[in-house]
């Protein structure tokens, strides 16, 4: 028996900027919050087309499970690519642009639908998002 990747399913990422994570990943990104756990517990879940991105408070009861808090160079994270329907590389570029958020030029880098052109940005924690676009 082999096991099959379907996709992601969920990403965890702590924090202490609640409020500026959700404004990159609903307000930027455009993800929606999907389920709220109570303060306390320290857990936000979006929707991420087929996909979650948990985001966890650093000095909630789950988040102190984790550790201390990411820094510039103590990431929990190298970086995570979300695939995003098929858009052209000016129109992503001019959105970033217009929600002040930096980046280089695009890059072809290999992933799941094979060879393309991707960018790297950062969310306020520092994490790395890589953006690509389905293939047309």
């Amino acid at each position: 028996m082999a096991l099959n990747i379907a996709g992601i399913d969920h990403i965890v990422l702590r924090t202490t900027q609640l409020g500026e994570m959700l404004a990159f990943y609903c307000g930027v990104l455009g993800c929606i919050v999907e389920r709220a756990l109570p303060p306390e517990t320290g857990l936000v879940q979006l929707r991420a087309g087929d996909a979650l991105i948990d985001l966890v408070m650093v000095d909630s009861e789950l988040g102190r499970e984790g550790g201390g808090p990411p820094t510039a160079t103590e990431n929990n994270m190298d970086h995570f690519c979300l695939l995003l329907d098929a858009i052209s590389e000016d129109e992503i570029s001019q959105h970033l642009s217009e929600h002040n958020i930096a980046f280089e030029d695009f890059t072809e880098r290999y992933g799941s639908e094979g060879f393309g052109q991707s960018i790297y940005i950062q969310d306020p924690e520092g994490n790395t998002v890589e953006l690509r676009s389905k293939k047309k």
